[in-house]
């Protein structure tokens, strides 16, 4: 038997057709890309992450020598927020990734699988979809109304 998935996405052809709030979480992804850590990649990627509480918290890629040691920037910004408001519901999640010299025109960067069932099992967690928005510098973004929506056959821990 085949059966098949799809999902929907919204997709904005610049960052000008954002809301508010999106145009702000995807100036704080920029921001946080510049500070990002890349030596052996030159690929910058930064993460903006609004919570229920209206306080958005960013994090950038960290490579390393050793790989692969570093950390991507949804997980950075993930990780921390988890350790310091574990109970806080996250609401948005936004990427904006992309080479250090921009120019080009690159897609929108989606996150990598890592970090999508990393996502995955705080949306899991909270019981409540997060909005993830996706972009590069070309300021064009896909937006999914769910991680599940990026990772339909996702691990969870009703499978342990």
């Amino acid at each position: 038997m085949k059966k098949e998935t799809q999902i929907s996405y919204e997709y904005f052809q610049n960052s000008s057709e954002l809301s508010g709030t999106e145009s702000t979480l995807f100036e704080k992804a920029k921001e946080a890309r510049e500070k990002a850590y890349a030596p052996y990649s030159d690929f910058l990627v930064g993460c903006a992450v609004l919570l229920e509480n209206g306080e958005i918290y960013s994090g950038n890629n960290q490579e390393n020598a050793a790989y692969p040691s570093g950390l991507c920037a949804e997980r950075t910004a993930l990780f921390w927020i988890a350790a310091n408001f574990p109970e806080v519901k996250i609401k948005k999640i936004f990427i904006v990734g992309g080479p250090r010299a921009v120019g080009g025109n690159h897609p929108p960067i989606p996150p990598c699988g890592a970090c999508r069932q990393s996502m995955m099992e705080y949306e899991t967690k909270q019981k409540e979809n997060i909005d993830l928005y996706f972009s590069s510098m070309n300021e064009e973004v896909v937006k999914v109304n769910a991680i599940k929506d990026l990772l339909p056959f996702y691990f969870d821990a009703t499978f342990l």
